[in-house]
């Protein structure tokens, strides 16, 4: 790929090792989120707040994740975190008044610039073969349209897999449908994250709500296309080339231990220049049919974006992880860059390899909020001044 002003911009903040004062600007946008994880959403709007000269303040972000907490912490040292069930917190039937909880939870936040949040997505995946379209973590998603309908905040972004579409619950429709009574516009689709700058085959389903005044939620969704459309996609050279001989110091920067029926068939990998496993090389389960899982076992290219990045990065058979040019599968490094966070982000609190894949496998990649941010916070800002004056 060529590069351009943009994505050396993009590059030169994934190989930043130092933060940002996030907290320095002219004036400060608020973001509350939701089923906070380790703060990637949150790290693409503050991210865009910069670019844009504004501040970020957090006067809350939650999720019952301890590892989440402790890692959004560590990156947001100046934010109100806790620790609690989102469902706890915001426990109201949609459209009935505010609870005592909801209540303290308004009075301590105040009004936010923006609501953000992705529910478990779980329940909705592809993967889920066991309650998939009938989890009960699906209304999950309904908390976060409670929580805009007691908030009232001015902007609403609403993150999770494709398949949230086809639950039969219909929580889509129904968040959509109590955020319009609240006198949200509201708009949604399936975004392509190859679009917004991430070098990975990535969609997510998005929802947006604004109130009036604001940008068009379906012009903003329609606004997420390439960016550089002089060039082809970022890719995973792009992304993580000068990562290649990272001295393995922590596990941050060490690869999983492969078994040794998965070194064997990535010697075969790299002896044969190929990049998908035969079925003869697969494990029985893979083989003698015809399967859907040619990424299974699979080597990552240079020059073409990476396939989904989930939390079984570490394994060979979990999905196209083995490194393009190296007989290993991606470092949580490598990983976290094809997410598109910043060297100067820190999973240091996530202590185990577990809860470092998840931090890592379960984010939102925070260049598409960068995204979103650089299309909205400057009307966000334009009208609070305007009603300011």
């Amino acid at each position: 790929m060529s590069s351009c002003g943009l994505c050396d911009r993009d590059r030169a903040f994934l190989r930043r090792t130092r933060r940002p004062r996030y907290g320095i600007g002219s004036s400060a946008i608020t973001i509350v989120d939701l089923f906070c994880g380790g703060g990637g959403l949150t790290l693409g709007f503050a991210e865009a707040a910069r670019r844009l000269g504004y501040a970020t303040v957090i006067p809350l972000a939650l999720d019952a994740d301890p590892d989440a907490i402790h890692v959004f912490r560590d990156n947001f040292p100046n934010a109100v975190v806790r620790e609690a069930l989102v469902e706890s917190v915001f426990d109201g039937r949609l459209g009935s008044r505010p609870t005592s909880a909801e209540r303290r939870a308004r009075a301590e936040t105040g009004t936010p610039a923006i609501l953000a949040g992705g529910a478990p997505c779980q329940g909705h995946s592809d993967l889920n073969n066991h309650t998939r379209r009938k989890d009960e973590r699906n209304a999950l998603y309904l908390r976060l349209a409670r929580a805009a309908e007691v908030l009232e905040p001015q902007f609403v972004c609403i993150e999770n897999v494709p398949t949230v579409l086809n639950d039969r619950g219909k929580v889509v429709a129904q968040a959509a449908n109590a955020l319009r009574a609240t006198g949200f516009s509201v708009a949604d689709g399936v975004v392509e994250l190859v679009n917004v700058g991430v070098p990975q085959r990535r969609r997510r389903h998005i929802l947006l709500a604004s109130l009036p005044d604001l940008p068009d939620p379906a012009d903003v969704l329609r606004s997420l296309t390439r960016s550089c459309s002089q060039h082809g996609p970022r890719t995973v050279r792009w992304a993580i080339e000068d990562l290649l001989d990272a001295p393995p110091i922590d596990n941050f920067d060490r690869p999983s231990r492969p078994t040794p029926n998965n070194e064997r068939r990535m010697q075969w990998l790299f002896a044969n220049d190929a990049y998908d496993l035969p079925n003869d090389h697969r494990p029985e389960c893979h083989r003698n049919e015809e399967h859907s899982y040619v990424s299974m076992y699979g080597r990552l290219a240079w020059d073409y974006p990476a396939q989904t990045i989930t939390t079984g990065f570490g394994s060979m058979g979990q999905g196209r992880f083995v490194h393009p040019s190296r007989h290993r599968t991606l470092t949580p490094h490598e990983a976290a860059r094809l997410q598109t966070f910043p060297d100067f982000f820190t999973f240091r609190s996530a202590r185990t390899r577990g809860a470092l894949a998840r931090m890592i496998g379960n984010a939102v990649p925070p260049l598409l909020t960068v995204a979103l941010g650089l299309a909205i916070i400057p009307a966000l800002c334009a009208k609070r001044e305007a009603v300011a004056a």
